[in-house]
């Protein structure tokens, strides 16, 4: 690896994570921030006794991206070589790549065309927590295949995971947890009963952010609409401070994510839906601020059709909100 490595929780625990995915199956628990997502799959990698490839599993078209640049930037290589990614509709791989960040969907196309995944040595699940049918479909087949292949190694990390069912599915194998977060987080609540609407509170604690703290501001919306009204309602507050107001979600073009996430040398005020939650670390946020809603797809009992329904986040999910300051 590269020597420009953030000093990061995960740093000390890489030896023994490593060692233990040798014997084919480990479960991480690390807080966000912590360094999981980008050093661990990368440790694997340099410990493959031969010219195996990696699969590093993400939820989400944007993790996946931003994710595969992170470690390509850490490794000192370009994207699209040692390190590369695979979404729908848009992959960077070459005929040397060996660490392939991709989605759910792609992996379960890949061992739909071959059940053995000849060539892959290791398979890294991130963010586990987020339970989906194609997550839970992904580690089932990896159990069958280690049946074929027990040098197959299996990574399942997550922040907020419970390791033990997933460990006795994985024929009891180690835990490993990594204790610590990278700063000190500060959480605090909105009074019960405000009857102001979403964009107006927003607006308030958002100036209230950016007064308190010197850093960028992340602010966690429901969704489109939401970012779009919070938009308009500060838009002069980032006028009058020079800060940039940008949306982040996941049906922006790429260049319009990239430039989200990209350092301007100006301030910034970062207006999400939840695809900024896991694994998508954004440098230089001193501030988080939550809606505490999300838009779940949900089938309606009477139509038995899918529809999205507004829910509060679950506390794991407010958890991992927290931890992108």
């Amino acid at each position: 690896m590269s020597d420009v490595r953030p000093d990061l929780p995960v740093d000390e625990h890489l030896p023994r994570i490593v060692e233990a995915s040798r014997g084919g199956a480990v479960v991480v628990t690390a807080p966000p921030g912590s360094g999981k997502t980008t050093l661990i799959p990368a440790a694997v990698l340099d410990d493959l006794p031969d010219r195996g490839r990696v699969l590093l599993l993400q939820p989400r078209r944007l993790a996946a991206r931003a994710v595969a640049g992170q470690i390509a930037r850490l490794r000192g290589v370009q994207l699209g070589g040692e390190v590369g990614y695979v979404v729908r509709f848009d992959s960077r791989v070459g005929p040397e790549t060996r660490l392939f960040v991709e989605t759910t969907g792609v992996t379960l196309r890949r061992l739909d065309d071959d059940m053995t995944l000849d060539g892959v040595s290791a398979v890294v699940l991130d963010e586990f927590h987020e339970r989906s049918i194609e997550i839970d479909l992904v580690l089932g087949l990896l159990v069958r295949l280690r049946e074929l292949r027990p040098l197959l190694r299996v990574v399942v990390m997550s922040a907020t995971l419970d390791p033990g069912p997933v460990a006795r599915l994985l024929g009891g194998c180690p835990v490993i947890d990594v204790p610590g977060r990278l700063f000190p987080v500060e959480v605090r609540y909105e009074r019960s009963g405000q009857r102001d609407e979403l964009d107006v509170l927003v607006r308030r604690r958002v100036t209230d952010a950016l007064q308190v703290t010197a850093g960028h501001v992340l602010v966690f919306l429901p969704g489109v609409g939401e970012i779009g009204r919070c938009e308009r309602a500060l838009a002069e507050v980032a006028r009058a401070g020079g800060h940039d107001l940008v949306p982040l979600f996941g049906d922006l073009p790429p260049e319009r994510q990239d430039a989200a996430l990209a350092d301007t040398g100006r301030r910034r005020i970062v207006l999400a839906t939840n695809v900024a939650e896991t694994s998508l670390t954004i440098p230089g946020v001193t501030a988080v601020v939550d809606a505490g809603l999300v838009r779940r797809l949900v089938v309606d009992a009477a139509t038995g059709l899918p529809r999205l329904e507004l829910c509060p986040v679950s506390r794991a999910s407010a958890d991992q909100r927290a931890g992108r300051a």
